[in-house]
C-alpha cells in the first residue's frame, strides 16, 4: 500500500517487525501515534532509547541488568545455594512475580533448536557448567517451557550438570505441556515450584 509519507510508510514497516503485529495493526499503531500528543509521542520513544542504551544483560545471571551484578545476584537476602533456571528474562519476571522463589536465576536466553542453528554454544551453557561447579549450589531447578525445545533443553540441562555434585530438578507439570511460563497465571506457577521433582 502507498502512503502519502515515506516517513509514515517507514514507522508502519518498523512497527510490523514487532512479534505479534501485522500490516493492519502497524498501520492502526501508526497513525495512532500520529494523534496522540506530541509530548506522549516522544515519551514512547525516548522510552524505547533509554531502555536500547541503559539496559544490558548480568554478567552473572543473564538477566535484564542496569548495573552488574543485577539486583537479584546482588541481593544479599537470596538463597544462594538455590538455582533456577530459565530460558528468558521475561521468565523471571513472571517467577518474581509468585513471590515465592527466594533464590537466584540462570537465563539461558533461549532453548535448543538444532534445525534453527541453535545449539548449547549459542546458549549459556558453559556459563551454567561455570557457574554450578564453584559447588555453591545445593539444588538447581530447571524451569524451561514445557515445549519440545524446552524439554529437550532441560535434558540437555541435566546431562551438563550429571557430573556435579548438586541436586536437579524440573518444575512440575502445573504448567501445561505445549503452552510456555508467560501464559500461567501466578497459582500455576507456584504449584509447578512446589512440585518440582528430581532430573
Amino acid at each position: 500500500m502507498q502512503y502519502s509519507s515515506q516517513h509514515l510508510e517507514g514507522l508502519i514497516r518498523e512497527l510490523g517487525r514487532l512479534p505479534g503485529v501485522g500490516a493492519k495493526t502497524a498501520q492502526r499503531l501508526a497513525f495512532h501515534l500520529l494523534a496522540i500528543p506530541e509530548p506522549e509521542a516522544l515519551a514512547l520513544a525516548h522510552a524505547i532509547e533509554q531502555v536500547r542504551t541503559r539496559v544490558g544483560t548480568c554478567a552473572e545471571c543473564g538477566n535484564v541488568a542496569e548495573t552488574q551484578p543485577c539486583c537479584i545476584c546482588a541481593d544479599p537476602k537470596r538463597d544462594r545455594s538455590l538455582l533456577c533456571i530459565v530460558e528468558q528474562p521475561s521468565d523471571v519476571v513472571l517467577l518474581e512475580r509468585t513471590g515465592h522463589f527466594p533464590g537466584l536465576y540462570h537465563v539461558l536466553r533461549g532453548a535448543l533448536a538444532p534445525t534453527e542453528g541453535v545449539g548449547p554454544e549459542q546458549l549459556r551453557f558453559a556459563e551454567l557448567r561455570q557457574r554450578v561447579g564453584s559447588g555453591a549450589f545445593r539444588e538447581v531447578i530447571v524451569a524451561t517451557n514445557p515445549t519440545a525445545p524446552g524439554e529437550a533443553t532441560a535434558h540437555a540441562v541435566a546431562e551438563l550438570l550429571r557430573p556435579l555434585d548438586v541436586r536437579v530438578t524440573r518444575i512440575a507439570r502445573g504448567v501445561p505441556v505445549g503452552s510456555e511460563l508467560e501464559f500461567a497465571d501466578q497459582v500455576t506457577l507456584v504449584r509447578a515450584l512446589d512440585g518440582r521433582k528430581e532430573l
